[in-house]
């Protein structure tokens, strides 16, 4: 269990910085604050906030060498003007599914995912694709990262060939659902230890469908409030205590 004890001129600020020698976020951790911060007066008397901080291996998940895909991201969105080039001659005779299709596999091909296979159907405005692969960690990316950056492109590109508008969502193997349990047990965990501490709790920067998933969860508990803070892409959700 990975622990260290870090200073800082508040206790926000300590926590940070332990955050970044440990790589990771804050959902990820406990803190305990051994001491407050103080700036004292005129210089004197002041002394340094204190934390402690554990991290909680029970929630901890593998961090996947991702470089590569965030390589192929950024490029797919440089060469956003060449894609649309292309899609003003294929879209005449492919259907929105059969140019996703193509699309996804042409990144993972860049990505050095060579045995993807794809299921999509559509359920009125939505496309539903199912993706799988042995190198399906490499897809998902860090909390997902790179399967939503992956799904937002290619609902950019099926919605170019197509004069309605479509929902786009990419699954692998059933990330969605085992994401959405992990949202809902850590938002239980962390309105308790809000409860327990008498303090707000800040989670990491997500996405404004996984924040609805943590203010879903919490809906119907009357002793906290959940809201967000910030702006993407790091805008947050503060659960917070009624008092």
């Amino acid at each position: 269990m990975k622990q260290i004890t870090q200073l800082g001129a508040t206790v926000e600020e300590a926590i940070s910085l332990a955050l970044q020698q440990l790589n990771t976020t804050r959902d990820q951790v406990e803190v305990e604050v051994l001491q407050e911060g103080k700036k004292g007066f005129l210089g004197f008397g002041a002394r340094k906030a204190e934390v402690r901080v554990t991290v909680n291996e029970v929630y901890s998940e593998p961090i996947v060498e991702a470089q590569s895909p965030v390589e192929v991201i950024q490029q797919e969105q440089d060469q956003s003007v060449g894609t649309e080039e292309l899609l003003e001659v294929e879209s005449e005779k492919e259907s929105p599914i059969d140019i996703a299709k193509e699309y996804i596999q042409n990144i993972a091909i860049e990505m050095g995912i060579d045995d993807l296979s794809i299921d999509g159907k559509v359920q009125g405005k939505n496309i539903l694709f199912k993706l799988e692969s042995e190198k399906a960690a490499l897809l998902i990316g860090k909390r997902g990262a790179t399967l939503n950056a992956l799904q937002q492109l290619t609902q950019l590109v099926v919605n170019k060939s197509t004069k309605s508008f479509l929902m786009v969502k990419l699954d692998v193997e059933n990330y969605r659902e085992r994401r959405q349990i992990a949202l809902e047990q850590l938002a239980e965990r962390m309105a308790d230890k809000a409860i327990r501490t008498g303090k707000k709790v800040s989670l990491e920067p997500m996405p404004s469908y996984e924040r609805k998933v943590i203010h879903n969860a919490l809906a119907n508990r009357i002793d906290i409030e959940t809201y967000s803070e910030g702006t993407e892409p790091n805008r947050h959700l503060v659960i917070e205590p009624v008092k």
